[in-house]
């Protein structure tokens, strides 16, 4: 179990935030210490249920030396012996080190793979399953750039995805997704396979990722796109190009101070992305388990349509509900992820 010692510490810092935040903490440390208060509340209501358990365990235990008192200690000690186990279970996971980019929105990319144009129409409904998600768990969507095809279908796509935690519940949908299916090109009636790449990024904020202005190159240019889309009479696009890495992030919509904005702020996203990864290697941090590495080279999902089945190959889920899926109901594999990546990481620490 947890060192008695830690649980302390823990209970004393948040009594510590508490009392600052309680006298009038300065409004520069303001929002720091309520975000600390904040993650530290669900950890302490943890500790408390446990602490109570055990506490009363200790009682029911004396009470068997009274023999007027022993059937009754009997029942509370077999009631508490039966609650114990799931909630020191809640207080490990509550004290498993958070990710400091959980809390935060993504930035959401996803690019035909393999598979010519069947691969960008399916790159457009992975687009649309991300999108109705959106709606469902009222999170922002909003378009920053997007290529599409003639039938419809997207070569690229760059979307922020806005709302508390959303980083948490994507993070783990990166990697390759494979479709089988007859195209709509397919006049044999034949299955094709093809693939998307997708890629979560946690949001960056500028105090993350300092860009100096001599290492970026920002070009306008006219906006286009198959049907008409994103074509508009000004040169309002903005591409940006980050010369020491060589990144180019682009931004078509109608506005060309708001491209600005959006470009940057997605090229923050992939620095800051670059940089935890490039921490993560030097730690060597990049755990290949059950949710694997998150390479976005990495076969991790197949959508087979004729069986209406989709497959998690990480974690080995398999739902006949496609359908519901591709409308956004994803909340099954997102849920079985994050507890898979829980399950990892209470072993690691409990090896």
């Amino acid at each position: 179990m947890v060192p008695l010692e830690r649980l302390t510490q823990i209970k004393g810092r948040y009594e510590f935030l508490e009392a600052r935040l309680n006298e009038g903490a300065a409004v520069a440390d303001l929002a720091a210490l309520s975000r600390e208060y904040a993650e530290l509340k669900p950890v302490v209501e943890q500790i408390d249920t446990y602490q109570a358990l055990a506490r009363e365990a200790e009682e029911a235990r004396r009470l068997l030396a009274d023999p007027e008192m022993k059937a009754l200690a009997e029942e509370e000690i077999a009631r508490i012996e039966a609650e114990l186990p799931e909630a020191e279970h809640g207080l490990k996971l509550a004290l498993l080190p958070k990710d400091a980019a959980d809390s935060r929105s993504a930035i959401l990319e996803i690019r035909a793979g393999t598979g010519g144009e069947e691969a960008a129409l399916f790159a457009g409904d992975l687009a649309r399953m991300y999108q109705r998600l959106a709606e469902r768990r009222g999170w922002r969507w909003t378009l920053v750039e997007e290529t599409a095809t003639e039938l419809g279908g997207v070569k690229e796509l760059v979307a922020e995805i806005g709302g508390e935690g959303v980083f948490s519940q994507l993070k783990f949908e990166s990697g390759v997704h494979r479709v089988q299916r007859v195209p709509v090109t397919e006049s044999g009636g034949r299955i094709h396979t093809s693939a998307a790449t997708v890629a979560v990024l946690p949001e960056a904020e500028e105090v993350d990722i300092d860009i100096p202005t001599s290492d970026i190159r920002i070009d306008t240019m006219r906006a286009s796109g198959a049907g008409g889309q994103h074509v508009n009479t000004t040169d309002s696009a903005v591409r940006i190009t980050h010369l020491p890495t060589g990144i180019v992030v682009t931004s078509s919509e109608k506005s060309q101070h708001q491209n600005r904005a959006r470009a940057m702020q997605v090229l923050r996203a992939r620095l800051y992305d670059m940089e935890r990864q490039r921490q993560d290697s030097a730690r060597a941090a990049e755990r290949k388990g059950q949710v694997g590495t998150g390479d976005r080279s990495e076969r991790i999902r197949t959508y087979n349509f004729p069986q209406g089945r989709l497959t998690d190959h990480r974690i080995g889920l398999t739902l006949y509900k496609l359908d519901q899926v591709m409308q956004g109901d994803l909340d099954e594999v997102i849920e079985g992820l994050v507890t898979a990546d829980q399950a990892e990481r209470l072993a690691e620490l409990g090896s």
